[in-house]
């Protein structure tokens, strides 16, 4: 089977599904997506939203939370783990962009990338989620789905997303990143499937007898 017709068989199966993909972390604006996506970072987005409310409540803007000291924003957000790093960027950041933007996040990659605490993952579920600009953010789960249905050679993160890049259509970027997202974390966990079982792995590899082996990022 060709790598063209497993995608045809992804997409159908995931359009599906799910029809439609809400975004998973709560949020009223791009500041406050910005902020979830940097703390969903070895965090689930469970346990962002239930940080998130708290967080905001104190300071809902970059000019709000740029004057909370580092120590302030750390005892809120210390629950999603790796505190010191993320609290130093989320203050930093938002004096940036008082200072830069005039309050509001940038709507494109170079200067997102620029902020601290922002890699090209972060700045692409922004981008997508809130700009609605086509992106195709991919973090370890779609890494390992999309080796596991033969979508990418599995190299590393940068060469997946330019493998499913090439092989989805623009338009279907943004829908299909939380797709697989949704799907991995129903179907095809990474614990568990190994690319035998859920349905998606069974129409792609129908003839797959043993666990498939991821290559890490």
């Amino acid at each position: 089977m060709k790598k063209s017709e497993r995608a045809i068989i992804v997409k159908k199966i995931l359009d599906k599904k799910y029809p439609k993909t809400p975004v998973p972390l709560n949020h009223d604006d791009n500041f406050s997506l910005l902020i979830a996506v940097l703390l969903s970072a070895q965090c689930t987005d469970e346990r962002v939203n239930q940080i998130t409310p708290i967080l905001f409540s104190k300071a809902s803007s970059p000019k709000t939370m740029s004057k909370l000291t580092q120590n302030q924003i750390y005892k809120i957000i210390k629950p999603c783990g790796l505190g010191p790093q993320k609290s130093a960027a989320i203050k930093k950041l938002s004096s940036i962009l008082v200072k830069n933007f005039m309050g509001e996040v940038p709507n494109n990659f170079k200067d997102l990338e620029k902020l601290p605490g922002v890699g090209h993952k972060t700045a692409s579920v922004v981008m997508s989620q809130g700009f609605g600009i086509p992106a195709f953010a991919v973090d370890t789960h779609i890494h390992r789905l999309a080796q596991r249905w033969g979508l990418t050679n599995g190299k590393n993160v940068k060469k997946t997303e330019e493998d499913l890049k090439k092989i989805f259509p623009r338009s279907a970027w943004n829908k299909l990143h939380l797709q697989i997202i949704f799907w991995g974390r129903e179907f095809c966990q990474a614990r568990e499937c190994y690319g035998l079982e859920c349905e998606i792995c069974r129409k792609c590899y129908p003839k797959r007898k043993k666990p498939f082996v991821h290559k890490k990022p």
